[in-house]
């Protein structure tokens, strides 16, 4: 529960940070950063089957007040460093995808689907939140990797639990890794293939624009 709650706060902060800068007032701050720290999850039990938890414990309703005041007092100083909300963003990523492969596999689900599922609660916070406020979402980017931190978390998460080798410590290590990885693709500005293979030096842009043939 603590890094559900810490994954929480993070996502809710990165939602705030965004509302923030669009100028919303501070309802809005507070609906869009309950919206990312919560979806993801919300999202997962919703597949799994379940109450979704912020309805049956109601706690998970402090972190995004509590981001909604952080940043209502801080944002100025907050947003001197302008990748401040991808860095809070790749710590609910980081949190979240372990903690929902968790929920899953706690739930009784196969392998694959608990570790699909950490994704989706990895990245789906962060999709609502970025298509709520009209913006390209993060996922889709070209020019960065998202999802497959998350992937990679999940997948971790799933080999250590089918290996016995599942504890607090060993997700620890897990979110870190998701957490590092995000980072460094930041500032190494590292990216995936883009879905069609450019060629004789084309970009992706000028595949796109052909309608006839090459």
């Amino acid at each position: 529960m603590v890094l559900d709650l810490l994954g929480t706060f993070f996502f809710a902060v990165s939602g705030c940070l965004l509302a923030a800068r669009r100028a919303f007032d501070i309802v809005g701050s507070l609906l869009l950063g309950s919206l990312t720290g919560l979806g993801g999850g919300v999202v997962r039990d919703l597949i799994i089957g379940v109450t979704p938890t912020p309805f049956t414990q109601p706690v998970y309703l402090v972190p995004p007040v509590a981001a909604a005041l952080l940043v209502y007092f801080f944002a100025r100083r907050v947003q001197r460093f302008p990748r401040t909300l991808l860095v809070f963003d790749a710590g609910g990523l980081a949190l979240f995808c372990t903690t929902g492969a968790v929920t899953a596999l706690d739930a009784g689900m196969n392998p694959v689907s608990a570790a699909l599922l950490g994704v989706t609660t990895g990245v789906g916070g962060g999709l609502l939140r970025d298509v709520v406020a009209n913006r390209d979402p993060q996922l889709f980017n070209p020019r960065d990797i998202y999802a497959v931190p998350a992937l990679l978390g999940a997948a971790l998460i799933t080999a250590l639990w089918q290996l016995s080798l599942f504890n607090a410590v060993t997700e620890l290590c897990v979110a870190a890794v998701v957490f590092t990885l995000r980072v460094l693709s930041l500032h190494f500005r590292w990216r995936v293939p883009h879905a069609a293979r450019s060629r004789h030096g084309a970009t992706g842009q000028d595949l796109a624009g052909r309608t006839g043939p090459a």
